[in-house]
């Protein structure tokens, strides 16, 4: 741990990223399990610690740098896969809720035992579709924030994450800059899902960060036929 620990505490210091010595601890602990249970569940690609800092941690802090992630937020980080970017914000912000979601039992095992081994008190896990999530009324429209990465094109994101959010919340989605092109394309999905496009945040100096991040609000609720049934969505989008 002593070798991850030094790495983060450095990574940090450069991309002034401000945490105690116990959340880089729970940061290299986080690290070490994630290579450790990367062996035997493919949980990603990237092992090579400097990767695992830069890829995966900071890349997920993007969002720390934004208001609209509030004191207290409820937040739900839909396709979570190993924890990115949810993790990585709930151990920098302590206050929030993040409920991670994801369809494979096998990530979120790893999830659960992580939060065991690091202390991570203010995560916890959801095994179902994304689509089945927004539609169960216990999860529909109850969260300040909706989080995602890398898991779909914009305008199908914007019908697995706008379900969960209440009205005057934030979906982030971390994209890269190619979402230029998706933006003019989600337009009429953000506006039948009761959502209002807000900015595209990307530090371009930041050669670190692979991702910036898509703010879409929610204005109004979102009609109940939606989100569609797995499948529909990428088969044939909001257009």
């Amino acid at each position: 741990m002593n070798e991850f620990y030094s790495l983060i505490e450095k990574s940090f210091a450069e991309k002034n990223i401000t945490c105690t010595s116990k959340q880089i601890e729970q940061f290299a602990l986080y690290a070490e399990f994630l290579i450790e249970y990367n062996q035997n569940v493919n949980l990603t690609s990237i092992i090579a610690p400097e990767g695992i800092v830069n890829k995966h941690f900071i890349d997920s802090l993007t969002a720390l740098k934004l208001p609209q992630l509030k004191t207290n937020a409820k937040c739900a980080d839909i396709g979570t896969g190993a924890g990115f970017p949810g993790v990585p914000l709930a151990i920098m912000r302590p206050d929030i809720e993040m409920l991670l979601v994801d369809s494979l039992k096998k990530r979120l095992v790893f999830l659960d035992l992580l939060a065991e081994k690091a202390d991570i008190k203010n995560i916890s896990t959801l095994h179902c579709r994304s689509e089945d999530g927004g539609r169960n009324p216990k999860y529909r429209e109850k969260f300040d924030i909706a989080l995602s990465r890398a898991v779909a094109r914009l305008n199908v994101l914007c019908e697995l994450n706008l379900p969960f959010l209440a009205g005057g919340g934030f979906m982030l989605a971390y994209k890269g800059p190619a979402v230029l092109e998706e933006i003019p394309e989600a337009d009429k999905a953000i506006k039948v899902l009761g959502g209002h496009f807000e900015q595209f945040y990307h530090d371009a100096t930041d050669t670190a960060t692979q991702h910036g991040v898509v703010i879409v609000k929610k204005i109004r609720s979102t009609p109940p036929q939606y989100p569609r049934q797995a499948g529909k969505l990428e088969k044939e989008p909001i257009r």
